[in-house]
């Protein structure tokens, strides 16, 4: 068995070849106005309102396959529910978030933005426990299974790159 010695924080802070051996970084170093802008040029924002139209868009896409291959109106419609629970609170989640990144206060905008994420996930299972009521001969497995495929969507989005805007190239 090998024994590591301990060593405090401060004879750790000495030597900073020792903190470059290990993999930390010696201090933080801000980025400079041209390095933050040649950042968020090569790194473009991710609009949620793009992730939303792709989880429509699968949705709907979902349903007219239910459609047309069982014939089942009520298989269509278990699939469409399962889609609308996932999109109809995703919107009203993000509308509050865009008000949300207006606020100047960061601590306000960060329990605004948990008490909207509450009401999402409120929202959502208020649409699943509605659903019976809704669609009669209801579908629990192609409503839990649109549902799954809606929501996961926007990572194979993030994998093919489909949510990032191509920057525009700049002539310096």
């Amino acid at each position: 068995m090998v024994k590591i010695a301990s060593s405090t924080q401060t004879e750790r802070r000495g030597n900073s070849e020792e903190l470059a051996d290990e993999g930390e970084e010696a201090e933080f170093k801000p980025l400079t106005v041209a390095q933050a802008q040649a950042w968020r040029q090569n790194n473009p924002q991710a609009s949620p309102w793009r992730v939303l139209g792709l989880q429509a868009g699968v949705g709907v896409l979902m349903v007219l396959l239910t459609g047309l291959v069982t014939g089942d109106a009520a298989m269509a419609a278990s699939v469409a529910w399962g889609s609308v629970a996932v999109v109809i609170p995703a919107v009203v989640f993000v509308r509050a978030l865009n008000r949300q990144m207006r606020r100047t206060q960061p601590g306000s905008a960060l329990v605004g933005l948990m008490v909207w994420e509450l009401v999402k996930i409120a929202l959502t299972v208020a649409l699943l426990l509605v659903a019976p009521k809704v669609i009669s001969n209801l579908s629990w497995f192609a409503l839990v299974a649109s549902f799954v495929v809606t929501m996961k969507m926007y990572w194979l989005a993030m994998a093919l790159g489909w949510l990032q805007q191509k920057s525009k190239p700049t002539i310096f």
